[in-house]
């Protein structure tokens, strides 16, 4: 596994993915990576949908692919999808579902898989159907979609990092 430093230092976004399923036991090291994530005041507004079932995959991609205007597939071929959404009620709740994106982000790459933040999640989950899929999970709450982590392994090389900003950093001493 790779130390933290090296796992940010080296992080890239996937975008093909081979379709051969992740463990379990390492989706659940990311997910548990996901919920050590920073939250304003400790509140946990962040929740975490583990989707690997093809099928449904499929028809979440479908709807997001719908948002986009496209009839691609926006997960890039990954079999794992770990949605992150966070309650509306906490005022840190974007802030909050970004830093367990972050996380899964990284937690993946220690592991040695790619992964993706795909975005769309709050239209998808504002519509009708993203509504009726978190309710059909049991899910109550007023919930706002963060992101999809895209997560498997990667089916092409590791993209080279972009040359740093000259203006990112400003120090003031």
């Amino acid at each position: 596994m790779k130390n933290a430093m090296e796992a940010m230092l080296t992080r890239r976004s996937i975008r093909k993915f081979k379709p051969d399923m992740v463990p379990r036991e390492m989706i659940d090291q990311i997910l548990e990576a996901g919920t050590y994530a920073a939250t304003g005041m400790g509140k946990q507004s962040p929740i975490i949908i583990a989707v690997t079932q093809k099928e449904l995959r499929d028809r979440i991609a479908g709807e997001n692919a719908k948002i986009m205007g496209s009839d691609t597939d926006p997960f890039y071929g990954a079999p794992v999808i770990l949605i992150v959404l966070a309650d509306k009620n906490v005022p840190t709740h974007v802030y909050d579902g970004s830093l367990v994106m972050g996380n899964l982000m990284l937690a993946a790459h220690a592991l040695g898989l790619g992964s993706c933040w795909i975005h769309r999640a709050k239209e998808e989950f504002e519509s009708p159907q993203g509504k009726a899929f978190l309710q059909s999970l049991g899910i109550e709450g007023d919930y706002e979609g963060i992101g999809h982590c895209a997560i498997g392994y990667a089916d092409m090389a590791d993209p080279r990092p972009a040359p740093r900003k000259k203006s990112y950093l400003y120090y003031v001493e």
